[in-house]
């Protein structure tokens, strides 16, 4: 069996609904049956064969040619499986994901990996604001898995964040692990203002000086046995994060945010 590839016919104006395109929804399913599948595009509703050209027949290895940033909702509650992305993906990409591994090569939109509950997500670009995080009027954002960004992330990454890890090569906008309520952030690069803002529990582990409010306090350098742990969690991922190079046990260590429960820490490299 050859992987099922979707391969981009036009790139339409309107955004496109891609959540019925995910392997437990088109398992079972002929070629025929999945080119008849309705996607939803602004106000109409088009056929997969219109946007796509099928080639392939294994829905548990699902391959996207030539993405845009238009395309949103791919893997969407996926349950096992994976799905590969040449190009760029559009907002709530890995939404609700329960299983599986997604893999982008480009960037990806909004709200990628928000209320994740498992698996792998990898973005070999960069990320848009609120990666990991709550959908908006919800209270728990992603709920487990792993995150890996090679690039850069917007604003509010792991706003709301319960469980998990999220990985980013690259640098954080502002409020990065705002109201986090429990899981882990690491960023290699810089991070913006009110890092940590609000959050209740968690660790944001750093490797660059960040900018901190006054609700954080500063306990100290510490040597840490749990982060070499942590860091052997990584060496499976295709990362800099499994570079062993790049792994330390001392950090400074500040507590907070102490304007709300106060258990968070933030984990800086020394």
């Amino acid at each position: 069996m050859s992987a099922l590839t979707l391969t981009m016919k036009q790139r339409l104006d309107q955004r496109v609904d891609m959540s019925p395109l995910v392997c437990q929804k088109l398992q079972d399913l002929e070629p025929t049956e999945i080119a008849a599948i309705r996607l939803q595009n602004g106000k109409r509703t088009i056929r997969v064969d219109e946007l796509f050209k099928i080639k392939g027949d294994d829905t548990q290895n699902i391959v996207i040619e030539g993405s845009y940033g238009k395309l949103d909702f791919i893997g969407k509650e996926l349950e096992g499986g994976s799905i590969t992305v040449h190009g760029d993906a559009g907002a709530y990409l890995g939404q609700d994901m329960k299983s599986g591994r997604i893999q982008v090569t480009g960037n990806a939109g909004l709200y990628a990996g928000c209320e994740m509950k498992n698996g792998l997500l990898q973005i070999d670009g960069d990320a848009g604001d609120f990666l990991g995080a709550a959908l908006p009027g919800n209270k728990q954002g992603m709920k487990g898995g792993t995150i890996l960004v090679k690039g850069s992330v917007g604003e509010r990454a792991g706003d709301h964040m319960r469980r998990g890890v999220i990985l980013v090569e690259g640098d954080a906008g502002d409020y990065c692990g705002s109201r986090m309520v429990a899981g882990t952030i690491a960023v290699m690069g810089q991070t913006g203002r009110y890092l940590g803002y609000a959050m209740r529990r968690g660790t944001l582990l750093l490797w660059n000086q960040p900018q901190l409010s006054a609700t954080f306090n500063d306990c100290g350098p510490h040597t840490l046995a749990f982060l070499p742990m942590l860091f052997a969690s990584f060496r499976h991922l295709n990362s800099k994060f499994a570079d062993a190079s790049v792994a330390f046990n001392r950090a400074r260590r500040y507590g907070g945010d102490m304007a709300e429960v106060g258990k968070g820490e933030v984990l800086v490299k020394q």
